[in-house]
C-alpha cells in the first residue's frame, strides 16, 4: 500500500508540474482532472473514501463547467503541447524546483504520512468517515442540492455565452 500511495503522490506532483507549466488550457485542464485523481487517491489511502468521491464528483463538475468556458474563449487552431520547447524548459524547470525542495527536506517530519490508514491498525468493519456520511445527508442535504443546482445554472450561462456571436448574448448591437 505505500507503493500505492507513493505512486499517488508522484502523480499529484507530476500532474500539478504539467498544470502549472502549460499555457494551453486544453492540457492544463487535462492535467487538472490528474491532479483531482490523484489527490482522491491520496485521500482515499489517508482513511477518507467518501469524502474523496464527493470532492472527485463536484471538482469534476466544476472542471467541465471551467473547461467549456476556457476553451471557448481560448479558440487556438495549434495549442502548445507538453512537447514544445517552452513548455519543455518550463517543466524542466518546475521539476527541478521540486527535486530541490524534496532535497531540501527529506529525511524530515513527515516520514509517517508515507503510510496508508490500512496500516495502521487491525481489521475494522467500519472506516473513519462513514459517520460523516449520514450527518452530511441529514444536515447538509439542502445545501447539496442548492450546490447541485447553481453548477447546472453555471453550465447553461457557459454554454449559452459561448454558443456564438451571432446568436448568443454577446453580439453587436
Amino acid at each position: 500500500m505505500t507503493y500505492i500511495m507513493s505512486l499517488f503522490l508522484l502523480g499529484l506532483v507530476l500532474g500539478l508540474v504539467a498544470v502549472a507549466s502549460n499555457p494551453s488550457p486544453y492540457f492544463a485542464a487535462l492535467g487538472l482532472v490528474v491532479v483531482a485523481g490523484m489527490g482522491c487517491g491520496v485521500l482515499v489511502g489517508h482513511g477518507g473514501p467518501f469524502l474523496s468521491l464527493v470532492l472527485f464528483l463536484i471538482y469534476l463538475g466544476g472542471m467541465l463547467v471551467v473547461f467549456a468556458y476556457s476553451a471557448a474563449l481560448a479558440a487556438e487552431p495549434y495549442p502548445e503541447t507538453w512537447g514544445s520547447r517552452p513548455v519543455a524548459v518550463y517543466m524542466g524547470l518546475y521539476l527541478a524546483a521540486v527535486v530541490l525542495v524534496s532535497g531540501m527536506f527529506w529525511g524530515g517530519w513527515y516520514e509517517g504520512s508515507w503510510i496508508s490508514v490500512d496500516e495502521l491498525a487491525g481489521f475494522s468493519v467500519l472506516r473513519g468517515d462513514t459517520g460523516g456520511v449520514a450527518l452530511m445527508y441529514s444536515q447538509g442535504g439542502g445545501m447539496l442540492v442548492i450546490s447541485a443546482w447553481v453548477l447546472l445554472l453555471t453550465l447553461f450561462v457557459v454554454l449559452e455565452l459561448t454558443r456564438g456571436l451571432s446568436r448568443g448574448a454577446l453580439r453587436a448591437v
